[in-house]
């Protein structure tokens, strides 16, 4: 499947890795898309720990972006997220798809995230993709009335 799939080759989409140049529109996204988002230092330590970090691109605009860390046989998506107003066009469907295939590469045999219950959309994708909820981590996110808790979810990575 091509990345432009089922797109006018004007709004094609294009995957690369992210770099620190991009840290401007990713922070732009990221403090719109959440209500505790990451902060920049983050962002720029994950890059400088060699973290898979891609982007997503149409037409020069960067659309979305995902994280993926990966030590020994394990990965762990620590962050997936389309721009606002970009949602519902499958990029963050694409996005997993890629990290997965990185993870794959790493010969990683299983990949981890973390995932809040209130992010109904974001879930309904982990469990369309493969991903099974394994535990939960309580009061493991920061949310406007306390804590919320974390669903963990994990997928085999199987030849």
């Amino acid at each position: 499947m091509s990345l432009a799939q089922g797109y006018r080759a004007d709004t094609a989409i294009t995957l690369r890795p992210m770099r620190e140049a991009d840290l401007d529109a990713v922070m732009e996204i990221e403090l719109r898309a959440y209500p505790f988002p990451w902060s920049r230092g983050i962002f720029r330590d994950c890059l400088h720990s060699g973290y898979a970090m891609w982007v997503q691109e149409q037409q020069g605009v960067i659309v979305g972006y995902g994280v993926l860390s990966i030590a020994a046989d394990e990965a762990h998506v620590l962050n997936l997220c389309t721009a606002p107003g970009h949602e519902g066009q499958g990029l963050g469907q694409r996005m997993l798809q890629a990290l997965l295939k990185i993870a794959r590469g790493h010969r990683a045999q299983r990949v981890f995230l973390e995932v809040r219950p209130s992010n109904p959309r974001a879930i309904a994708l982990y469990e369309r993709t493969g991903f099974n909820e394994i535990g939960r981590r309580p009061r493991y996110y920061p949310a406007h009335d306390g804590r919320e808790d974390a669903i963990v979810m994990a997928m085999e990575l199987l030849d």
